[in-house]
């Protein structure tokens, strides 16, 4: 199981999170999207909405209607992996937050910035103790991510 944690410092979560989601559905795999705060979910969700529209991002909302045929899922709490109602196998934890039950999907995306970087440092330390975890690091320089420590 991988876990990419992306240490967010110049762009924020919404502005991030948009190409990572269209590399998912590229792959013809689904992603739910987690964050606790309602107000960073409608940002998340204007970021998605936000791109050219040849990279139009069709995503919805946890307890609505139509939420099994979403290919992303914004959520505020996140279910085990089984639970999950559009059958995501990628998890995106979009606020600084690691919830244990990431570990039940395929991959997990684990963004986080300056306020939330002492948990990402503790969740970095665990998980690269964990059997079966590889944990990565992403960093911004410039405009662009490069992965190391």
């Amino acid at each position: 199981m991988q876990v990419d944690f992306y240490q967010l410092s110049r762009d924020p979560v919404e502005q991030v999170l948009p190409a990572i989601a269209g590399r998912i559905l590229d792959m013809g795999a689904r992603l739910l999207v987690v964050a606790r705060e309602p107000e960073r979910l409608e940002r998340i969700s204007a970021g998605l909405w936000a791109g050219p529209p040849e990279s139009f991002l069709a995503h919805g909302r946890a307890g609505d209607d139509a939420e099994s045929v979403q290919p992303v899922l914004l959520a505020q709490h996140c279910p085990a992996a089984d639970l999950v109602a559009n059958g995501a196998r990628h998890v995106a934890l979009a606020d600084g937050l690691w919830r244990e039950e990431a570990l039940g999907f395929e991959r997990a995306f684990y963004f986080f910035d300056a306020e939330t970087i002492d948990g990402a440092r503790a969740s970095w330390r665990e998980l690269a103790k964990r059997e079966g975890v590889t944990p990565r690091f992403w960093r911004q320089e410039g405009r662009k991510w490069v992965q190391g420590p």
